[in-house]
Order: structure tokens, then sequence, then C-alpha cells
């Protein structure tokens, strides 16, 4: 097999730890940690990895493709990247580079509204191929000026997020100050200092902020003022009042992101969604949740003729990509492991995590005789 990615950083885990020594502590410990005690992050990629697979060599084998549908929509692979909150603060203009290496590579990118570009930006660096994700607004009219933003900007998916009716509790990022721009205490400043590349790109691309948002917010707010104004901007909680706006006015694919039970799951199909994705926000917003991969399997099982089930939440690697599908995912999403390779190798990080992705799942089609990705249930050992 041909390796086309930086042979130096062969894993997600290599591309982690070179993005430790790459950027200030605050910016790594937002994007590594989970909440409370960090229990359910961790849970999810342990209990994802005690998935085995079967393998069977004595059958003729015609290889394996990578080529995944969904919705219609034929991708290279059968992984995206997640939304991803603050990202140009973990690495500056990293949204944009994850959006352009999707493109090329033909995955989905989907973009978070609050995250550090805006939803045209990204629509012109995929042409009209990146998915958004919705922060549900308080009031109607900015949700339908934000929704009327992606249709115009032609993006085929919509992601509302149902996992979020209140903010993570974050230990390190409330001693760390996070917000946007960071709070610049003395120990900000120091780790700044000792992170110059990160602290140069900075200066090139400029303080980052929420581009998306910017045509909504009042000039000039300060800390205080900013986080009063996010707060009395979004309403997190989701139910049918909410939702079935939404769905009338929206006339691409409805997928709800942040489903860990069989009664949203059930809700999302009566309320006319097209598409699940099994998530528990990454381990960031309930310490004393599931992991991913257990509520994925009865999801899967029980409704996956009815919707599109996909996953994310503890994903670092081919075979997790693998486990997943094998455990009846349609489709999967990873955001960590790519703002690890961005933050790790810059405006090459993309191409590198895609690819890397790419040839580690390559092999594990390769090795377990499975020809195509919606075979992958056929090799799990139950």
């Amino acid at each position: 097999m041909a390796l086309q990615f930086d042979t130096r950083y062969p894993s997600i885990d290599d591309l982690r730890i070179k993005a430790k020594k790459k950027i200030p502590k605050f910016a790594f410990e937002y994007l590594d940690g989970g909440c409370n005690e960090d229990v359910n992050i961790k849970r999810n990629t342990s209990e994802l990895r005690e998935v085995q697979l079967k393998p069977t060599y004595l059958k003729t084998h015609h290889g394996s493709s990578l080529k995944t549908t969904l919705f219609g929509t034929d991708y290279d692979a059968p992984f995206g990247i997640a939304p991803v909150g603050l990202q140009g603060l973990m690495w500056p203009n990293s949204a944009e580079i994850l959006a352009k290496a999707a493109f090329e590579h033909n995955i989905p990118f989907i973009l978070s509204t609050v995250t550090t570009t805006s939803i045209e930006r990204a629509a012109e660096l995929t042409e009209g191929k990146a998915w958004f994700q919705l922060y549900h607004p308080a009031e109607d009219r900015l949700r339908d000026d934000i929704i009327k933003r992606a249709e115009v900007a032609g993006c085929p998916v919509l992601v509302i997020l149902c996992d979020v009716p209140t903010f993570g509790f974050r230990p390190r990022d409330i001693r760390n100050g996070l917000a946007m721009p960071p709070k610049m205490t003395l120990s900000n400043i120091l780790q700044v200092f000792g992170r110059p590349h990160w602290a140069l790109q900075t200066l090139k691309y400029g303080q980052p902020s929420f581009d998306t948002l910017k045509p909504y917010m009042p000039k000039g707010l300060d800390l205080k003022q900013l986080g009063k104004f996010m707060d009395a901007t979004f309403s997190g909680r989701l139910y049918e009042e909410k939702i079935k706006p939404i769905r009338d006015m929206w006339k691409g694919k409805l997928v709800l992101k942040g489903v860990a039970s069989e009664y949203d799951t059930e809700e999302a199909i009566r309320l006319g969604i097209d598409g699940i994705i099994v998530s528990n926000h990454g381990g960031r917003q309930l310490d004393a949740g599931e992991s991913t991969i257990k509520p994925l399997a009865t999801i899967a099982e029980t409704y996956g003729d009815k919707i599109e089930v996909m996953m994310d939440s503890g994903l670092r690697s081919g075979p997790d990509v693998a486990r997943a599908m094998a455990s009846g995912a349609k489709f999967t999403f990873m955001g960590r492991s790519f703002m690890y390779g961005v933050s790790a190798l810059g405006k090459r990080g993309g191409d590198h995590t895609i690819s890397l992705l790419k040839a580690e799942l390559q092999q594990v089609m390769e090795q377990l005789c499975c020809e195509r990705t919606t075979d992958f249930p056929n090799h799990l050992i139950r």
C-alpha cells in the first residue's frame, strides 16, 4: 500500500502529541478535554474499542472500496469532519484548511455556527458542498436569517443540535478564561510566548472571531458582554415546536445531532428528520452519560431502515470507523482527530489526517475481506 501521508505521524495519537507542543495550553485543553472529570470522553473510545471484527481469509476477494453513498451523494470515504467550535483559536485558519481538504478528498465537512469562518466562505471553498450545523437561536428572526444564508450558500444538509440544552461544565476552560477572544491572563500570555509559530500565524490571519455571527453582534463587545450576548442569542433545548418550523423551512436534508436514546430517535422520525448522528458531543456535555457505541447498536438495529443513522464521538482511527460501521452506523464523523492534525501540521494537517484515516480503513477492509462499506456488519462479532 502506497502511503500518501507524512510518515513521521502515522497515527492520530502522534498528531495529538505534536499538537500539544505546537499550540498554547489553553487552546489544547479546550480541544482535548471533556467535562467534569473526563469520564465519558475516555469511555467513548475505550468501549468503542471493545467491538471486535471477524475476518474471512479463504475467500476470493475483488478489492475493497471506501466509497459510500449518503443522502444520494457518493463520498470517497465513510467519514467526515464534524463541527467544532472555536477552530481558529486552536490553529489559525483551521476551519478553512479543513473545509478545503474535505472538498479535495470528497468527504463531508460540517461547519459549526460558533466556529471561525462564515457559511459563505465555507461554501466557497467546497463549491456549495459544506454542511452547516445550527445552534438554535432564541429569536425566530435570527434563526430564519441564518437558515436562509445556508440555503443561498447551497449547503445540502442542515444539522440541528439537540445535546446542548445547557453549556457543559468544563473546569479547565473555566480556569483558562476561555472565550472569544481568549481572556489574556498572565498565564495565557506566557503560553502564547512559548508557542511562537502559533502566535505568528495568529498575527497573519488575525484574531479569531465568530464569522457567521458577525452580522448580528454589536461591535466592540468586551468579554463579559460577549458571554451575555451568546447566552441571550441561543436557546439550546430542542423540542417539537422548535423543530417543526425548521423542517418546514429547510428543503434540503435535515439531520439531528446529539441523539442518545430510542425516544429521541422515534421523535426524529415522527418529525420528518432525514438522519441522526448518535453523539454525546465528544464527552463534553454529560460526564455520567453512556458512550456513543452503546446506544448506536440498539438504535441502528431498530431504526436503521427508517432513518439514516450516523455516529460521532470517540472515533480516533480507521479501525474505530470500521467498528462503528460494523455496529450499524451508515456514516461516521470525527472532530478532535482533524483538529489534532491541523494543529500539528498547519495547512498540511487536513490532507494528512484524511489520507491517514483512509489508509488505515483500507487496510482493515482488505484484512477482513470486506469489499464495500455496507458489508461491515457482516464482520461484527456479536
